[in-house]
């Protein structure tokens, strides 16, 4: 640190800014550059020299301090050229002048504890333009500790922003992480409020499955005495020695027992059981089929998908609750082309706005309507229901996250808000409208291809 020579008191307007005390990665002080200050009294010839030097190389201005080493001003090497050695006769006229008559008495000044967000707007806000001065650094106390170089500030703010970026980045890719955790929790928990209708549904074709299996069971050990009693008798007729008749009469009557026990009708009921039970197996496949392509995880699974399909799987997971609310299924379906998305998504989405209807109707005549249809490059379904509706007020805020009007434990208030982000997540809407007392209408819009469009848009 240099010794000052004090000629000037501080001008009462000078800038100075002064925050709230920082940690040393926050504030300035790494920006410091300590730098031999001038005494005021010192000849503008002496400055222009002192300019040469090598310590001052980094600097467009130089302090001037006082002998009490509170800064007084700066002198820049800009102002010196123009004013004084550039001019005709200027080293002359101002050569043995103090270069306190020169010096700029507004400097900047910025106390060492500024934060650089806080010295960058300050720098900002004040500095001269055209761009020609470096700024002091002082103590609390307004002492002079050192010069500050615009640029420096500059590049540390804008290091800053790039540690600001890769935080925003990741808290964007947690953030998403988090939001994929909540979509597959609301989609289990949905998943877990029907765990009873789909165990009845399950139940219901393994029951006959297995009775079948028991009488397949007993048909055969009957079969299997049969195909006994003929052998008995052929090896009899094909013995050397033909055993006596009232044996081989007793093995002819066995077997016409036995034929009368297990005759060509029964081995057609056999076939029947056979065709029931692979019925049953089939329907038990699938049912886990549509669970396991429901409860998947796989949201980046994207593909060319039969709407219709994914709604008679939602219509399958969601059966029980619908025969038990005795709801009837009206499809209208159109002639819609596949669709690109992700079928897990799509599949909640349909599962929940399916059971949500069903639940609005609190009557013996309830009536779900799904209608199809292509509208240039969306297809549209529509999920109609004549339920109770949903009141004026409440409309509005069904697709808001947690919002419900279910009795607590019924619903986790997701449904509706993750349905709304999952079609924005394939840019496609979802709205509703509905008449109290006469039933909801739910408009789902989805276009053809653009998740497609949206990577080729990411990767140009």
């Amino acid at each position: 640190m240099s010794s000052v020579v004090s000629l000037f008191p501080i001008p009462p307007a000078m800038a100075v800014v002064v925050t709230a005390p920082t940690s040393a990665t926050d504030d300035i002080r790494h920006l410091i550059k300590p730098t031999a200050a001038l005494p005021p009294e010192l000849s503008v010839n002496a400055v222009g020299e002192a300019l040469s030097r090598p310590e001052y190389s980094g600097l467009m201005s130089l302090p001037i301090v006082d002998a009490g080493g509170m800064p007084v001003g700066s002198i820049s090497r800009f102002e010196l050229m123009v004013r004084v050695f550039m001019r005709p006769y200027g080293r002359e006229l101002h050569g043995r002048r103090p270069i306190a008559t020169l010096m700029n008495t507004q400097p900047l000044i910025i106390a060492a504890d500024t934060t650089v967000d806080a010295a960058s707007r300050f720098i900002a806000e004040n500095i001269r333009q055209p761009i020609s001065d470096d700024f002091i650094v002082v103590d609390e106390h307004g002492k002079y500790l050192g010069m500050g170089v615009v640029l420096d500030v500059l590049g540390a703010m804008a290091g800053r922003l790039t540690q600001q970026a890769t935080d925003l980045e990741l808290a964007n890719r947690n953030l998403r992480s988090s939001q994929s955790q909540l979509i597959q929790s609301e989609k289990m928990a949905s998943l877990g409020q029907m765990v009873a209708g789909l165990a009845h549904e399950i139940n219901t074709p393994l029951g006959y499955v297995k009775n079948n299996v028991e009488m397949t069971r007993g048909i055969v050990a009957d079969a299997q005495t049969l195909l006994g009693s003929y052998q008995q008798v052929v090896d009899a007729l094909l013995a050397p020695e033909p055993p006596p008749a009232p044996i081989f009469e007793a093995l002819v009557q066995q077997l016409e027992e036995q034929r009368a026990i297990c005759d060509a009708e029964t081995l057609q009921d056999l076939r029947s059981l056979l065709d029931d039970t692979v019925f049953g197996v089939a329907q038990i496949g699938d049912l886990v089929g549509n669970l396991k392509d429901f409860s998947r995880l796989d949201k980046a699974r994207i593909e060319q998908v039969d709407l219709h399909k994914l709604i008679e799987s939602a219509l399958k997971i969601g059966g029980n609750l619908l025969r038990k609310k005795n709801v009837v299924i009206e499809r209208r379906f159109g002639e819609i082309p596949e669709v690109e998305c992700s079928p897990a998504q799509i599949n909640q989405v349909l599962l929940n706005l399916i059971t949500n209807a069903a639940q609005a109707i609190e009557h013996e005549h309830g009536k779900i309507v799904l209608r199809t249809q292509q509208v240039g490059k969306h297809v549209f379904l529509l999920v109609e229901d004549n339920g109770r509706g949903i009141p004026t007020d409440v409309l509005p805020c069904i697709f808001d996250p947690f919002f419900t009007t279910k009795p607590i434990g019924q619903g986790t208030g997701l449904g509706l808000s993750i349905c709304y982000q999952i079609m924005q997540d394939h840019r496609g809407h979802i709205r509703a409208t509905s008449v109290p007392g006469q039933g909801t209408r739910f408009l789902v819009a989805l276009p053809q291809r653009a998740l497609a469009e949206q990577a080729q848009a990411s990767e140009s």
